[in-house]
Formats: C-alpha cells, sequence, structure tokens
C-alpha cells in the first residue's frame, strides 16, 4: 500500500507543479474558449490540462518503475495503456485548440480502443448463464464500445469547474479500493494495471483539482476528459475482464456479476447524464451530440444550488454509487446500503441549505 500512495502522491505533485507551465503554454498557443451561451463561466480560460496530466502519468510511471512492488506492474498490457493513452491526449489537445468534428474524434477513439487490443487489454468474459467467454472478435467488439463511452461519459460530465475531475478522483478510488482489496483478500496479484493505474488517475486529479475548481484556472478539455476517460475503461477492463471470476465467487469476494458491474456502479453519474444527454436530443429531434445546457448539473444549478454545492453535491453522488458497490463485496450488504443512505441523506442537507441560504440573502 505505501508504494501505491507513494505514487498517487509522485503523480498529485508533478501535476500540481506542471499545470501552470500549461496554462501558459495553452494561452500562446491559442488553446482556451472563449464563454458561450451555454457555460458557466465568464471569462477566457485556457484547457490542455490533458497535457498536464500525461506528462504528470509519464513522470510517475519513470519513478515508481524501479519500486519493487509496483514495479512488477509493468510489462505488455502497461505499455498498450500508456501508448492509447498518449495518443488519445494528442487527439483531445487537436481538438481543444482546433475543435475537431465528432466524426474524426470518435475515429479517434476507437483507433485508440484499437492499442489496448494489440496489447491485450480485452474483456474475455461476461457473466451470462455463469461465466460466458467471449469469441475473440466479440470481445474486441464489446472492449472498443466500452472504451468509447466511458471516454465519452466523463467528456458529457465535464460542464462545471472541478466536476469531472473530483467525479474521476472518486471513480478512480473505487477501483483502486476494489482491486487492491481483492489482492488483499483473495490472494491476487497486488501488483497490477488497475492498481498502478488507478492511483495514478487520482493522484493526477488531486494535483489538478486546485486548478481546475472554482473558479477554474485552467479547463482538462477534451485532452484531459478523453485521457481520463480511457484510463479509467482499461482499468475496469484489466480489472474486471481479465480476473478469473470464478475465484472470485468462489471465495466469497462478491457476487459473479459484482466485477462486470463495478465499472458501471462506480461511473454512475456520468453514464447516467450521457444517456439522458442521448435520449433528450434524440427525442427533441436534435442531434445526439449537440450541446445544451440540460445536464444534470445544469438542473441543480436552475434548482438554486451555488456552482461549488453543486459540485459537491455530485461529488456525493458519485460516491454514494461507487464506495457501496465496493463495501458490498467485501462486507455485508446492510453495510453498504446504511453508507449509501448515508453519503445520499448528506448530499441532500448540503442541496436544502444552500437553497436556504440563497432565500434569506434574496430576502
Amino acid at each position: 500500500m505505501r508504494e501505491y500512495l507513494l505514487t498517487a502522491a509522485l503523480a498529485a505533485t508533478f501535476c500540481f507543479l506542471i499545470t501552470p507551465v500549461v496554462r501558459t503554454m495553452a494561452m500562446r498557443a491559442g488553446a482556451y474558449v472563449d464563454p458561450r451561451k451555454r457555460d458557466v463561466h465568464t471569462v477566457i480560460t485556457p484547457r490542455w490540462g490533458g497535457l498536464a496530466m500525461w506528462a504528470a502519468m509519464a513522470l510517475t510511471l519513470l519513478v515508481v518503475a524501479h519500486l519493487r512492488l509496483v514495479g512488477k506492474s509493468f510489462g505488455r498490457e502497461t505499455t498498450g495503456i500508456f501508448l492509447a493513452a498518449t495518443f488519445i491526449m494528442i487527439l483531445g489537445a487537436l481538438d481543444d485548440r482546433y475543435d475537431l468534428d465528432a466524426l474524426t474524434k470518435f475515429a479517434g477513439q476507437a483507433l485508440a480502443a484499437g492499442i489496448l487490443l494489440l496489447y491485450g487489454v480485452q474483456i474475455l468474459w461476461l457473466p451470462i448463464n455463469g461465466i460466458l467467454t467471449l469469441p475473440p472478435s466479440i470481445g474486441q467488439l464489446i472492449t472498443v464500445i466500452f472504451v468509447m463511452v466511458v471516454i465519452n461519459a466523463i467528456n458529457f460530465v465535464d460542464g462545471l469547474d472541478g466536476l469531472a475531475t473530483g467525479i474521476v478522483a472518486i471513480c478512480a478510488m473505487g477501483f483502486f479500493g476494489f482491486s487492491y482489496l481483492l489482492a488483499v483478500v483473495n490472494g491476487f496479484n497486488r501488483a497490477g494495471a488497475p492498481s498502478l493505474f488507478t492511483a495514478i488517475v487520482l493522484g493526477m486529479c488531486i494535483g489538478f483539482l486546485p486548478h481546475n475548481f472554482h473558479p477554474a484556472k485552467i479547463f482538462m478539455g477534451d485532452s484531459g476528459a478523453m485521457l481520463l476517460g480511457l484510463l479509467l475503461s482499461s482499468a475496469a477492463i484489466t480489472l474486471t475482464g481479465q480476473i478469473d471470476a470464478n475465484s472470485v465467487t468462489n471465495q466469497s469476494a462478491g457476487s459473479t456479476l459484482l466485477p462486470i458491474l463495478l465499472p458501471f456502479t462506480v461511473l454512475a453519474i456520468p453514464l447516467i447524464d450521457l444517456v439522458m444527454a442521448i435520449v433528450r436530443r434524440v427525442r427533441a429531434g436534435r442531434s445526439p451530440f449537440e450541446a445544451d445546457r440540460e445536464h444534470l448539473h445544469h438542473r441543480l444549478l436552475d434548482m438554486g444550488n451555488s456552482h461549488r454545492r453543486t459540485t459537491v453535491v455530485l461529488y456525493l453522488w458519485t460516491a454514494g454509487f461507487a464506495f457501496p458497490t465496493v463495501i458490498a463485496a467485501f462486507a455485508p450488504i446492510w453495510i453498504a446500503l446504511l453508507v449509501a443512505l448515508l453519503i445520499f441523506a448528506i448530499s441532500l442537507i448540503i442541496m436544502r441549505r444552500d437553497q436556504k441560504a440563497r432565500v434569506v440573502s434574496a430576502a
């Protein structure tokens, strides 16, 4: 655990120190966004936060490769995830600067998923009628779709200062907790790609958040959203797609369904927002990728919540889905449900306090 804590700390430190440099680079290169009608910010803000995250990840990997335990995580999968992450970050950086069309971005996302496949990062089974081993072609297709869905889910939820950064940090914490505890409780190898990259993602987000929280000095942009989405999906695939589900079940680490359901519960808020946006736009006869001002965070703002309170509430909602799922794998279900109820109750209290404060100030 100490080596993973060091890994997260290094990623946080590197990202915190590199981000101001990247901010200056982005402004000089013209990679910034002017306020739009649907935006909640009011000043010109640079993008390219993903470039700072990538640099922090690369430096962290160079350092931790020499650690005794974490160093064992380096292999074919790790190489593939790093290469795919590098490609998707470059694609996102170009989009942040030149506003690429949706088709180009989708093609690039599929290509990044293809890089993962070349290095063996692939979903191998699904919990259907017990354990269904997938034919290679079907597993590859599901892998590409899953990677693209997670990437775009993170991109869709990136609408408030610090929102996507904090949500991804919570998601990474949930993934890391599950993968590490699974290794500790069941005797699996603790040195694996899921634990390594989720620790790095958690650290990157912690280091980036001081620059990105309201009022944001820099946005992560598509370079950051797509990078984080790819890293989370890669961690989920290496965790849930390549663990022997039978051995998990036999050792009472949770139901057979839990490992494959974990990504969807941990990423519940981004995925819910993505699905709602697509359904809403298609029903209105618009493109599912046409931007609007009806995301979850917009609706919370319209209810009278402040920018920061809305962000914190969505953090709590993410934790309310993610942490109980992890707890349910290693503790009685009633404890997980109690934790979920407690987290959601706190979020409701925060919302009511913020709304009451606004009413009082208005009076």
